[in-house]
């Protein structure tokens, strides 16, 4: 054969094996949906009385690929040096540094992890397991980690049981027996001894399986005693790639609890230190800490006058200070020099204590670079006013005044429980409550209507009216050339507000809906929440009489969640472990509500009818393996349903 014709016939024969290989894609047969399978364990799997292993081998059926190996792959006990982990064509080798405990069950904890290097078919959950003693313990304790405050699965924590039942062990010792969730949040502790537990959940960002302060943490105030008993399940044979066979009872050991549920949070005693200040211009500049204090910071001016300098906004942690500066010689000054004070946390002894720090603080738009452009617009207008007068036009002859933004924020229709908001840029050194009009529109006429105008926050202004379902009205707001003494609100700077004038409606009664919730297992420290997204809180009401009642409701979808308010501070709290304090306990109702216009909705909830690993609703949870490929299986589906002929 000519060499030509060899080169080609080699080619041609290279295809047609790759064709004829079911794990090529659609033009080669179905998928592979074979995951792989176990061909060596060196020590072998349950092995006991194992001395001086230092390197665990796990040899497979085809290549594997291991995903996330130092997230999901756990060595229990836990290991103070970490072990290393190859992976390389068939096989997998853990090598252990730590010395091995006598008389101790080791268990690794692949999860997930181990698929197939060409389809990603996975092993499935798998743990592998020795003794360094005459017994093996096979106990296993189960269940969920979710977070307090939103019942969403908590991915990729540590959970880890102490045999010492003391409060303190959680900090002082390093876990007995620990397991990793996966995504939806769900653990299986292996390889546990019979005994009592005490179960823990720890983010662990140190490493050292013990609690220290400012990590994710849960507990339990229960104690744990693993225990099993035979039982059955029923498993699907599947005929081919598409249709199933028969259902068959497979009998196996059951092990309790398998129904943990854990709920982590983070303490409200979390460190504290100054994260950053950001001044973006001369009139203010914000303070960040990353953590909250009930004590305030103090301002020291090094080449100002502190007193009565600024206006402070603070969050309610003073985890984040905006400082408004109230004196025009202060903010006219570029780098603003201060002793600072503030409660931090001391690294070496994990106490707050007072810190003052020299803070020399300059705007990112200087007032150099501010009156620039300032000068820049001017002389743009300038020139812009002698092209317009060689065109004869004398329309405009004063130059734009820049007003103050004061928006106004709200809705028409108007819901007659709401009322109207405005939320100055700045605050306000001045408000006339009389260039403030509220008119009722009857017959094309405009009556004056009393209202209050109140302030509920340094940037914000609620003007509330007696409002009439389906009336139409008009609110006034003046101000005449940008001059101060006719302005309804003057702002920090002396800008003055635009005049506004803006009709709006008020709803009728049947454009709206009302959802009366009757609540059991509740009681008067309930709050419930009605929420239209995660972060969307239409409305919250105290439970009274075991009802919770929301009136003149846009028609739409809602879900409900509530809290129990145990300090009465209207807002849920986190949980302190040196208190030995749960986070406030939350709940949701499960499916999503419907209210329809002019109709009023019952609907009953008991908050322990449904497990709280059931409860998030749908709509409201997160998404996750946003990544993840289908697997072989669905693929092979897809493509069944791709090739079946159309009717």
């Amino acid at each position: 054969m000519k060499p030509f014709s060899l080169l080609y016939y080699i080619i041609m024969c290279a295809l047609v094996a790759a064709c004829a290989n079911p794990g090529q894609g659609p033009d080669g047969g179905p998928y592979d949906e074979t995951p792989p399978t176990v061909t060596l364990l060196s020590p072998q799997m349950g092995e006991r009385d194992v001395k001086k292993v230092k390197k665990v081998t796990l040899g497979f059926s085809e290549a594997i690929k291991v995903e996330n190996p130092s997230e999901k792959i756990v060595v229990s006990p836990p290991q103070h040096e970490q072990p290393e982990i190859k992976i390389s064509g068939k096989r997998i080798t853990v090598e252990l540094v730590d010395s091995l405990l006598p008389n101790t069950t080791y268990t690794i904890d692949f999860s997930d992890a181990i698929k197939d290097a060409t389809e990603g078919n996975p092993l499935g959950n798998f743990t592998y397991y020795f003794s360094t003693g005459e017994l093996v313990d096979t106990m296993e304790v189960a269940g969920n980690v979710l977070n307090a405050a939103d019942l969403n699965p908590v991915k990729g924590i540590l959970v880890g049981l102490h045999h010492d039942l003391s409060d303190t062990a959680f900090s002082k010792l390093p876990f007995d027996r620990v397991a990793r969730t996966d995504e939806r949040g769900h653990f299986s502790i292996k390889g546990v001894a019979p005994g009592t537990y005490r179960i823990y959940a720890l983010s662990d960002r140190d490493g050292d399986f013990k609690y220290s302060r400012g990590e994710e943490i849960a507990f339990s105030t229960q104690e744990i005693k693993p225990s099993s008993f035979a039982d059955t399940r029923n498993d699907t044979l599947w005929a081919d790639t598409v249709r199933y066979d028969s259902i068959r009872t497979i009998s196996y050991t059951h092990y309790l609890p398998d129904d943990v549920v854990l709920l982590a949070f983070r303490g409200a005693d979390q460190p504290r230190a100054l994260l950053k200040t950001v001044r973006p211009r001369p009139e203010s500049f914000t303070v960040y800490f990353t953590a909250p204090s009930k004590e305030i910071p103090t301002v020291r001016g090094l080449n100002f006058d502190a007193k009565d300098a600024f206006i402070e906004q603070r969050s309610a942690g003073n985890d984040t200070i905006t400082y408004w500066i109230s004196r025009r010689e202060v903010a006219a000054i570029d780098s603003l020099r201060m002793l600072y004070s503030y409660m931090a946390t001391n690294d070496s002894t994990g106490v707050n204590e007072l810190r003052s720090d020299t803070l020399e603080i300059v705007p990112r738009l200087t007032n150099a670079r501010l009156a620039q452009q300032q000068a820049a617009e001017k002389a743009r207008w300038e020139k812009e006013l002698e092209r317009r007068h060689k065109k004869g036009d004398y329309s405009r002859e004063q130059p734009p005044v820049a007003h103050l933004n004061f928006n106004e924020k709200f809705e028409s229709p108007l819901p007659p429980n709401k009322n109207i908001d405005f939320l100055p840029a700045e605050p306000l050194i001045q408000v006339d409550t009389t260039k403030f009009h509220l008119f009722l529109r009857e017959d094309s006429n405009l009556h004056a209507v009393p209202f209050i105008l109140e302030r509920r926050q340094l940037l914000r202004y609620t003007l509330l009216g007696s409002w009439r379902p389906g009336q139409q009205y008009r609110i006034l707001v003046a101000s005449a050339g940008g001059a101060v003494d006719t302005a309804a609100v003057v702002g920090l700077s002396g800008l003055v507000n635009k005049p506004l004038e803006r009709d709006f409606s008020i709803a009728k009664a049947d454009e709206m809906g009302s959802l009366f919730v009757m609540l059991t297992n509740a009681d008067s420290t309930t709050i419930v929440q009605l929420l239209q997204s995660e972060k969307e809180i239409v409305r919250q009401v105290h439970v009274d009489a075991g009802r919770a009642d929301f009136y003149y409701l846009k028609p739409g979808k809602y879900f409900l969640r509530c809290f129990f308010d145990a300090n009465g501070n209207n807002q849920w709290d986190t949980g302190d472990y040196e208190q030995r304090r749960q986070p406030e306990a939350v709940y949701y109702y499960p499916q999503a509500i419907e209210v329809r216009a002019n109709w009023d909705t019952d609907q009953a909830w008991d908050l322990k009818q449904w497990p709280l690993t059931a409860q998030k609703p749908a709509g409201l949870r997160q998404a996750t393996n946003k990544n993840e490929q289908p697997s072989a299986h669905m693929k092979n589906l897809k493509r069944k349903g791709d090739k079946t002929p159309k009717q």
